[in-house]
């Protein structure tokens, strides 16, 4: 339902109806909307974590781990654009972080918690100040973002302006997004 609507069109009523059970059944399970919705992602969120994972090899310095992981972010986004959508470009009610199956801040369910980490080893290792390692991982997660946000929406063939070869363009804006964090927030 969430796929084909949208999560503005999603009610516990329409819910409860399409699967057979009363509405007090759902009002049971979920509370309210945005309980549902939140727990409808859920499962999203920890293939992307699992997808971001999987690219890491421990021998590797950490700005490659860095690259492999926004690399996979972006693909996961290219990937599932559905998910993404609901997940990272659909306004729609927030539920408390309580009541998500996924553990807030939690390296193995949390795909930002993750990413995060390698900015505060970055900021461990001397290489940016360690009081910007949440800024800097932010700043990197909303480039990565808006690269899948933009050609989620406007696609390859967007008229008003030119698209690179997408891998180009990717490994063009880790770049330039780690380049400018490491000049940016160097340690002091």
């Amino acid at each position: 339902m969430i796929k084909t609507g949208g999560a503005r069109e999603i009610t516990l009523r329409k819910v409860a109806e399409k699967a057979g059970f009363s509405t007090t059944v759902v009002y049971n399970l979920f509370q309210n909307k945005a309980t549902l919705i939140t727990q409808a992602m859920d499962s999203d969120l920890l293939d992307l974590v699992k997808a971001m994972r999987n690219v890491v090899d421990e021998d590797l310095p950490i700005l490659e781990n860095i690259r492999r992981v926004g690399r996979a972010y972006v693909t996961f986004g290219m990937r599932h654009p559905d998910q993404y959508a609901l997940v990272f470009m659909e306004r729609r009610p927030h539920a408390p972080v309580e009541s998500s199956r996924v553990e807030h801040g939690n390296l193995a369910q949390d795909p930002y918690a993750f990413a995060c980490q390698f900015f505060i080893d970055l900021a461990a290792a001397g290489q940016i100040a360690p009081d910007q390692a949440e800024a800097t991982a932010q700043i990197f997660w909303e480039g990565l973002h808006g690269m899948v946000s933009l050609r989620l929406v406007f696609g390859e063939n967007e008229p008003w302006f030119e698209h690179d070869e997408f891998n180009r363009h990717l490994d063009a804006l880790i770049d330039v997004l780690l380049t400018g964090i490491l000049h940016r927030f160097k340690s002091a």
